[in-house]
């Protein structure tokens, strides 16, 4: 999602914090000089690419990898000043050295990896022992997810991104907890979306657990408590409250807020595969770096058009422009929706689709409602294929037809999306970014833990 403290996952080669929409690849390999780099001639960097694995024609349809992350200083400006101190001192040449040994030490290991990867990874979200789960539709940087899912089992590889050398081995899906879900995660999918409410419940040994509750509990403790909470949602017990009293989420334990659920939102992989696992009115327990997430799946928001949503795709590619509507728990930086109350914007939403069934120029109402300081103003349209967008606004643009309008809620506020011909032309303004609370909830991107962690 766009907003996320906790349910977020990073990718994979760069740290946890650094997971979203920034650093998806191409868009974020850094730009202008690194002030801590050598001066003198330009040395390219030492090529490791493991070519034999990346020139493979099949890919698997997912794969579970582990890696360690090299860094070196000419890479600062990827990381946004949170490069590892080890990276900032280290040359290309002295981590290309660093990763060959590395690799060795991976090949000659068996199983035994995690001392390898603790000791040497630059990538905190890698230290939690819990391999990253890739497929096609993962949020990686592309060369990070091209070489895990061309990788065989147990086999060792090399490919370079903006955030270094990453030295990647291919191991088995990891063995559930005995507190998780496994009846409901060994389901096939109920849904494409799903709308869940969770309690995090952490402990000390959790990676990723930030709430001083979590930071003094044992595992123990923490199996026992989520057990309680479990049977008190089951009970039908009111989940804001709970979230109140026992969640530790930033971004949803004073609200209790909903979270979309799909395959392409930007949430750590196991949230994902029970909340689309799980019927309207269930309650499970599953895993992640963070702790235990007493999930509930809950009945969809009704101001979501579900009759378009349930058509198959129309356009892979469809061209769409909204207009963008927040509310005080669902906004970006713009003062009339944090203003509004869920009532105000509900009922501003239906008089804005009044107006268009009236024939009023959609995109004079995007100059005069549109909270998007971008594309609201200039009227453009955008390509619904492009990275960052939330993925609910994909699955509505690409069921339009021509000129149909639709409504899908997020953690930004509600968009009045009308599909535009696909010769109209290009704007390109960039989604809008969240506010500094985070829309209720949690950042995009995690706060480093004083060292970090990914989802490549």
């Amino acid at each position: 999602m766009l907003s996320g403290d906790v349910v977020q996952g990073p990718a994979v080669g760069q740290p946890k914090d650094m997971r979203g929409s920034g650093m998806r690849g191409s868009g974020m390999r850094g730009s202008g000089a690194n002030p801590h780099a050598p001066k003198g001639p330009t040395v390219p960097d030492v090529d490791l690419d493991s070519k034999d694995i990346l020139g493979r024609a099949n890919a698997n349809a997912n794969a579970y990898v582990k890696h360690v992350l090299i860094g070196w200083s000419d890479l600062l400006p990827a990381y946004r000043g949170r490069m590892d101190p080890k990276a900032m001192k280290r040359t290309n040449a002295e981590a290309a050295k660093l990763a060959q040994e590395v690799f060795a030490k991976l090949k000659a290991a068996g199983d035994a990896i995690d001392p390898i990867v603790k000791e040497f990874s630059e990538d905190p979200g890698s230290q939690t022992g819990n391999p990253y789960n890739v497929s096609a539709k993962s949020q990686f940087v592309p060369e990070f997810k091209k070489l895990a899912l061309r990788l065989e089992d147990k086999e060792v590889g090399i490919v370079k991104t903006q955030f270094g050398y990453h030295v990647m081995k291919r191991v088995g899906k990891p063995p559930l907890d005995a507190l998780e879900s496994a009846d409901i995660l060994a389901r096939p999918k109920k849904t494409e979306f799903a709308e869940v409410q969770h309690i995090l419940i952490g402990w000390k040994d959790s990676p990723a657990a930030r709430d001083p509750r979590a930071k003094t509990r044992e595992k123990p403790a923490a199996e026992a408590l989520a057990k309680e909470v479990l049977a008190k949602v089951r009970a039908g017990g009111d989940m804001v409250k709970l979230a109140k009293e026992y969640s530790e989420d930033p971004g949803s334990k004073d609200t209790g807020r909903t979270y979309t659920v799909t395959e392409e939102e930007q949430l750590v992989e196991a949230f994902i595969q029970i909340g689309l696992r799980l019927d309207v009115g269930e309650a499970g327990i599953v895993k992640t770096e963070f702790g235990y997430h007493v999930m509930k799946r809950v009945k969809p928001d009704p101001i979501n058009s579900f009759d378009i949503l349930a058509r198959p795709v129309v356009s892979e590619k469809a061209k769409v422009k909204y207009i963008l509507l927040g509310w005080k728990d669902g906004h970006i930086d713009d003062k009339r929706g944090e203003a509004r109350t869920r009532e105000e914007v509900d009922k501003l939403v239906k008089e804005t689709l009044a107006k268009i069934a009236n024939k009023a120029k959609f995109e004079d109402l995007m100059k005069e409602l549109s909270e998007d300081k971008q594309s609201g103003p200039a009227g453009s349209a955008i390509e619904v294929a492009i990275p960052g967008l939330p993925s609910m606004i994909k699955m509505l643009g690409q069921r339009l037809k021509v000129d149909e309008v639709g409504v899908i809620k997020t953690q930004f506020g509600m968009f009045i999306i009308k599909r535009v011909p696909d010769d109209t032309v290009l704007a390109p303004p960039p989604m809008p970014k969240p506010q500094p609370q985070r829309p209720p909830g949690q950042p995009k991107v995690l706060p480093p833990p004083p060292a970090e962690a990914p989802k490549p």
